[in-house]
């Protein structure tokens, strides 16, 4: 019986997280709120590692070179995640901090602010990627076969980033906010019609036209899109912590600026982080097509795997921010140290699975012999660093929350330009491992990266810091 209740408990309290409410999350016991956030939280990363696994899920049908240029794609959607991410940071922490201080007037106005920010930068993205899609995929190294099955996807890709930027940006706000669950309803309707749409463009099923990898990109960028237009609904519906009105639109040249300032660490620090991947992908590249369509099956698993844990510590981010915002700094500290313990068992566990399935899970996207192999490499080396990528993304992630994004840039560039692209080459090349000298890298680059974390986060400057 006892069993039994235990079961129901855990059913309810899942329920709860999954409902709107309107829970101050700066009181009552840290472990009940770290739930509550990062139930939704963790299902929304998932929902978005889901876009990467279904896409390249459908792709790998097409052959390796279909596969290696959405590979070399990514390499490039990457650089506008790491902006939208890098926003989406600076917009959780001020939003958090308004919500946690009660005044959810100013949270709305950042939230207008972000905004405006996402239409500029969709309109810079959108034109470099429409006017030069090919000649970025040969800089990154793609043959010419590659380039033409990769171009259509990236232009439309990069050319429809509004629609990755506004989801990213909303979705932010929301999870500031405290209401975690329209950011997870919204990737749920987005995945949902990505679904349904992938096979129908890549392959060209009944009506649709037959676009093939390009196809893949079409039906992602609608799903975000429909994604978009549910935020909206709500964001202008006035419901919710935000209760968002027209008025939040006004420009405000202040508190852009502040957003601004505090974005730029964010921004820089994904920058950083998604030049050193793509300056992986380029020496990955050296050994062909077949070691770049592993190297993509291996961080689409790495994506589908950590994406989850980033939601946990997306949680400990609005922990902060709104315990800051409240002045409890000693109570956001405690909701941090909690996640990552929790971060550590979680990714324990995934990492076990990884060792063991590296062969079969590599296998359900491709049946090329030297793939197989690499892939199969790649996923097990990665696989070794797991619980010390969840502890440094807890970390990472509240230093983020609390509005100290330049502590994270300054130690990103450290160990992924310094330390991990030089050791990359190195083991690839001189030291004679190849690809697997890459995958080596990643894994001690990371765990240094996890160490640094928890030193800064220890020293508490961050307690302290103004957003």
């Amino acid at each position: 019986m006892s069993s039994r209740s235990g079961w129901r408990k855990l059913a309810s309290f899942i329920s709860e997280s999954l409902r709107e409410n309107t829970v101050d999350f700066t009181r009552g016991p840290v472990n009940r709120a770290l739930g509550l956030l990062a139930i939704p939280m963790m299902l929304e990363m998932a929902m978005e590692s889901v876009f990467a696994v279904v896409d390249i899920a459908f792709v790998s049908r097409l052959g390796t070179d279909a596969v290696a240029a959405v590979g070399m794609t990514e390499a490039l959607v990457t650089v506008l995640y790491a902006v939208a991410i890098g926003l989406g940071m600076g917009v959780t922490a001020m939003v958090s901090r308004r919500i946690g201080a009660k005044d959810h007037d100013g949270a709305a106005r950042v939230t207008g602010q972000a905004m405006w920010a996402g239409a500029i930068l969709s309109l810079v993205t959108g034109t470099i990627g429409v006017l030069y899609a090919s000649d970025m995929l040969r800089l990154l190294g793609a043959g010419q076969s590659v380039v033409n099955h990769g171009s259509g996807y990236t232009t439309v890709m990069l050319g429809g980033s509004a629609s990755i930027l506004y989801l990213f940006l909303l979705n932010a706000a929301f999870r500031g906010a405290g209401d975690a669950t329209i950011a997870l309803r919204s990737l749920w309707l987005a995945n949902g019609i990505n679904i349904v749409l992938d096979p129908l463009f890549i392959f060209g099923i009944g009506p649709f036209p037959e676009l093939g990898v390009t196809g893949a990109a079409v039906a992602t960028t609608i799903g975000r899109s429909a994604g978009i237009i549910y935020q909206l609904s709500y964001l202008y519906g006035g419901r919710g912590r935000l209760a968002f009105a027209m008025h939040h639109l006004r420009l405000d040249g202040a508190l852009i600026w502040r957003l601004f300032l505090i974005s730029l660490g964010g921004i820089s620090q994904f920058l950083i982080a998604t030049a050193s991947w793509i300056a992986l992908m380029r020496i990955v590249a050296l050994y062909g097509s077949a070691a770049v369509a592993a190297y993509t099956i291996s961080l689409r698993m790495l994506e589908f795997a950590i994406l989850p844990a980033w939601g946990l510590g997306n949680a400990a981010a609005t922990l902060v921010g709104q315990n800051l915002g409240a002045g409890l700094p000693d109570r956001a500290a405690r909701s941090a140290w909690q996640a990552a313990k929790i971060n550590a068992a979680f990714m324990f566990v995934v990492g076990v699975l990884m060792l063991f399935l590296a062969r079969e899970i590599t296998g359900v996207f491709t049946n090329d012999p030297e793939v197989l192999r690499v892939g199969t490499d790649c996923l097990r080396i990665l696989g070794v660093g797991y619980p010390a990528y969840a502890v440094g993304m807890i970390m990472i992630q509240a230093l983020n929350g609390a509005g100290d994004t330049k502590s994270p840039s300054v130690l990103n560039f450290l160990c992924f330009w310094l330390l991990q692209i030089p050791l990359a080459y190195w083991l690839a090349e001189p030291a004679g491992f190849g690809p697997n000298g890459v995958f080596v890298s990643i894994v001690v680059s990371e765990s240094l990266l996890s160490l640094a974390g928890v030193l800064v986060f220890r020293r508490g400057r961050w307690k302290t810091q103004i957003a």
